[in-house]
């Protein structure tokens, strides 16, 4: 549990801290689309940078980072897509137990295996300065970076996920994350069905 709580906290920080990256990329995509527009009406001598595939290949960069280094806090919060029309048929224990089973089975050999064909990726094209081919493009090993540092987070938190799920289900610690519940849609068409029982 304390490595569970170690990797919790790490990926909690990183999630909260990168979402600032979306003002960044809004701000950089904003300022590229009004320099398009306008940049014909700009005296030459304004020392402002132009619009150009760079500034693009920034926001794209930007864009991505948020989401690899997200999804680990976004599986931390649980608040990943589920399938609640099917799982609202199941109790507390057998979500949890199919939790557990999917993430042992599918998730983490899926990421591990992201993990592993990554770093190759990352480092031949670290290796070889590897750039853009577009004019003025930017070099492009840390967007591959990026996409490896999602996967070890992604990794890292699926198992912390076991390590917990397993623990909820041997009444060592209470539900550690109150969104495991269903959703609140869900949960108003059972009451709903009940209600038309009675």
């Amino acid at each position: 549990m304390g490595l569970s709580r170690l990797i919790d906290g790490i990926n909690r920080f990183i999630g909260k801290q990168v979402s600032w990256l979306i003002l960044v990329a809004v701000l950089v995509s904003a300022y590229n689309a009004t320099v398009r527009f306008v940049g014909d009406g700009l005296p030459a001598y304004l020392p402002i940078p132009r619009a150009s595939n760079s500034l693009l290949e920034l926001q794209w960069y930007l864009y991505g980072t948020v989401f690899m280094l997200a999804a680990a806090y976004t599986l931390l919060r649980n608040e990943h897509i589920r399938i609640d029309i099917v799982s609202s048929f199941f109790s507390k224990r057998t979500r949890d137990w199919v939790d557990l089973f999917c993430h042992i089975f599918f998730l983490l050999p899926f990421v591990t295996l992201l993990t592993w064909l990554s770093w190759p990726w990352f480092h031949r094209s670290f290796v070889s300065g590897e750039i853009s081919a577009n004019a003025s493009g930017l070099i492009i090993w840390p967007a591959k970076f990026m996409v490896l540092a999602g996967f070890v987070l992604l990794t890292a938190q699926a198992l912390s996920e076991i390590v917990k799920r397993i623990a909820v289900l041997r009444g060592l610690i209470d539900e550690p994350n109150p969104q495991h519940a269903l959703h609140p849609a869900a949960e108003a068409a059972i009451e709903m069905e009940d209600k038309g029982r009675d």
